[in-house]
């Protein structure tokens, strides 16, 4: 892989459910330490297309290639690729009866095959870096719902990831609470981290996207600047959506 090339290459890809298609040959290439947001309508096909990224879905036709490796080739682990491919979800997905660095260290020690000692200095600096060092013993029931997404992308981080998926990661927290989740993705956007955002955060946006693409539909209709998108969107319907959203 050249220095030019993207880290993350989406080309062509298609997805249907029965007679619903969903992804109707999406083409989008993300660089290292680009942060990419991705919004639109619901049904537009936004979290499938992030789920095709780490083959939690299954693709139809097309490719998806990251760091290089083509994850529809039949050669290539999914496992360990998908250690290079952080997500996190609108839900938390912690385990309950775990305390927060052992939710964080179990990927680490089962997949990663890292030892505790090692598990544990890793897991500390991803806390350290979502500023809930201090919560490492603390039970999810113990925290609150911004407390426990962090825990979700320290748990992401702590594997290094080469590229973050984040699938709408504040729709389930409540509004006094969705700022210090965001205050992290920003601070992981400027140590230059890799980010593909689905999200209906538009002022977040605004202010963290290096490039937002909108969908409708299952395909791209309009990419740019976000400057571009919110400002001088060449669509009608972009427009129609953001001006909905800014209502």
């Amino acid at each position: 892989m050249t220095a030019a090339s993207p880290i993350l290459d989406i080309q062509d890809l298609r997805k249907s459910y029965g007679a619903n298609e969903i992804l109707k040959g999406i083409d989008l290439a993300v660089h290292a330490q680009e942060t990419v947001f991705i919004i639109g309508p619901s049904g537009s096909g936004k979290s499938t297309l992030l789920r095709c990224c780490n083959r939690l879905e299954t693709p139809d036709a097309g490719t998806v290639t990251v760091d290089g490796v083509d994850l529809g080739d039949p050669r290539t682990d999914i496992n360990a690729m998908r250690r290079r491919i952080g997500m996190v979800f609108q839900s938390f997905n912690l385990y309950p009866h775990m305390k927060a660095m052992d939710n964080i260290t179990l990927a680490l020690r089962r997949v990663s095959k890292k030892s505790r000692a090692d598990a544990e200095v890793l897991a500390l600096a991803a806390l350290e870096r979502v500023g809930l060092a201090e919560k490492r013993n603390a039970y999810p029931a113990e925290l609150s719902g911004g407390q426990q997404q962090r825990i979700a992308i320290a748990r992401a981080l702590a594997l290094e990831p080469k590229v973050m998926l984040f699938d709408e990661p504040t729709s389930a927290l409540d509004p006094e609470l969705v700022g210090s989740v965001l205050a992290v993705m920003s601070d992981m956007a400027r140590a230059g981290m890799t980010m593909v955002v689905v999200s209906h955060e538009m002022r977040f946006a605004r202010d963290a996207a290096d490039r937002v693409v909108f969908m409708d539909h299952g395909v791209i209709v309009e990419q740019g600047s976000p400057g571009e998108i919110f400002g001088q969107s060449q669509h009608a319907r972009t427009r129609a959506f953001v001006s909905q959203l800014e209502r």
